[in-house]
């Protein structure tokens, strides 16, 4: 029999809030996160808005700014989110030892890439002309390496292991939205096969910089909804125009079931499936007919022992970009069949924008507090209903219901798609 796996600590930072129960409210309230771009000057773009972490720093969690200062905010995030996560789980308490604690993360670059790479143009630029030896010349004498080195996407995942010692397995997976649910599912594989009876799990990701919003402008993706910044994000309404870039962290503790319930645990769920696939279609387009989603959400649901009867809520993708929403109201009633009209179905990105590698764990963490309190966080901004999208997408209002088991979507750029089944923990 497989070691099955508990999630015993919560953690996040995001634009809602900076702990997990005032993001909760939040989302309850439909408040959303987004507004106008503050963290650099954004208004010759066509999207001049995001979802920012406002008014928090590593103080809060009590790390010393000045030991920080120059490390990206991706890398602050993961530590705030970690720390908080590995407090509500007192799994440093348990006597575990270091190698069987783990860290698994989805992460993606830093923030200090734009900066410096701009500054080295700068200097190597004549006329229309480059001089590489400048630009060379210009980095070797004025780039910090400790800084520099922030741009790598492991960085956070060892930061979290060094803030608390943990000497097992250490890995960071970089595919683009999937890559926190994916963290989470391959560190519930590490747990399941014993190479760790632990791991900090989740994802971190701060894209809200020029570099970031060039790209998917040029994408098109993004909403330039920007006189109405907090209806901009409205997934599977008929009006909508694109994602809004997020950043923040989610992280959970990941833990085998017989260890949890040895040191007395607080058991928050159960994680029940994962599945993962890609579309192997094209880098920016999922399947038309969803081939992708619907393979890992049967994948999930069969590596869960369960089917779609037994599923009472699912966490959306819903990026509210034309293609995403309409793709995904496919695969939902493909895969849950005659119930699909039955199974209400969110999306929180309304409210938090897109956190890129931090949206599924982020959204793992909302499943788990539907759970708790039986409340369905709604999809706000849902105004025109599109012909193309018509499940229940719970809008505009939180609604209680029965929640036992929830499903988690997340499908990233480049066709990977990731499905988790969280349960709550029944001995």
């Amino acid at each position: 029999m497989r070691r099955r796996v508990v999630i015993t600590g919560v953690g996040a930072v995001n634009p809602i809030g900076h702990d997990v129960e005032t993001v909760w409210n939040g989302l309850k309230e439909g408040k959303s996160g987004v507004g106008c771009t503050t963290i650099f000057d954004a208004s010759a773009f066509p999207t001049k808005i995001s979802a920012e972490v406002k008014d928090w720093d590593i103080s809060k969690v009590g790390e010393d700014l000045d030991e920080w200062k120059d490390r990206g905010r991706h890398s602050k995030f993961a530590a705030g989110a970690a720390k908080q996560a590995v407090m509500s789980s007192g799994i440093l308490d348990s006597g575990i030892e270091p190698e069987r604690l783990g860290v698994y993360l989805g992460s993606g670059e830093g923030d200090q890439d734009f900066l410096s790479f701009t500054r080295m143009m700068s200097a190597a630029l004549d006329g229309d002309s480059l001089d590489i030896s400048r630009f060379i010349k210009t980095g070797l004498e004025t780039l910090e390496p400790m800084v520099e080195l922030e741009q790598e996407p492991n960085l956070p995942s060892g930061h979290v292991a060094r803030l608390f010692d943990a000497q097992g397995p250490n890995v960071n997976c970089l595919t683009a939205c999937a890559a926190s649910s994916q963290a989470v599912g391959e560190a519930t594989d590490i747990i399941r096969r014993g190479d760790a009876d632990a791991m900090i799990s989740g994802g971190t990701h701060s894209m809200i910089h020029p570099f970031g919003l060039t790209g998917f402008n040029l994408l098109t993706a993004l909403s330039t909804r920007n006189d109405e910044p907090e209806k901009a994000s409205r997934p599977f309404d008929r009006m909508r125009d694109g994602f809004v870039l997020g950043e923040g962290s989610g992280m959970v503790i990941l833990e085998e079931l017989e260890h949890a319930k040895r040191r007395g645990a607080h058991i928050f769920g159960e994680i029940l499936g994962y599945g993962s696939t890609a579309d192997a279609y094209r880098i920016t387009d999922q399947h038309p007919q969803g081939r992708g989603a619907i393979g890992c959400m049967k994948m999930a649901l069969q590596d869960a022992g369960l089917g779609a009867e037994d599923i009472d809520y699912a966490n959306a993708h819903g990026t509210s970009t034309s293609v995403n929403d309409r793709v995904e109201s496919i695969a939902c009633k493909e895969v849950f069949g005659e119930r699909a009209m039955q199974i209400p179905v969110s999306s929180t990105k309304s409210m938090m924008g897109h956190l890129i590698a931090a949206a599924g764990a982020t959204e793992l963490i909302v499943c788990l507090m539907a759970i708790r309190d039986n409340v369905l966080p709604p999809t706000i901004n849902y105004e025109f209903p599109d012909p193309d999208c018509d499940l229940d997408y719970v809008p505009n209002e939180a609604r209680e219901a029965e929640c036992n088991i929830a499903l988690n979507n997340s499908f990233g750029f480049g066709g990977q798609n990731i499905t988790l089944v969280v349960g709550a923990y029944r001995d």
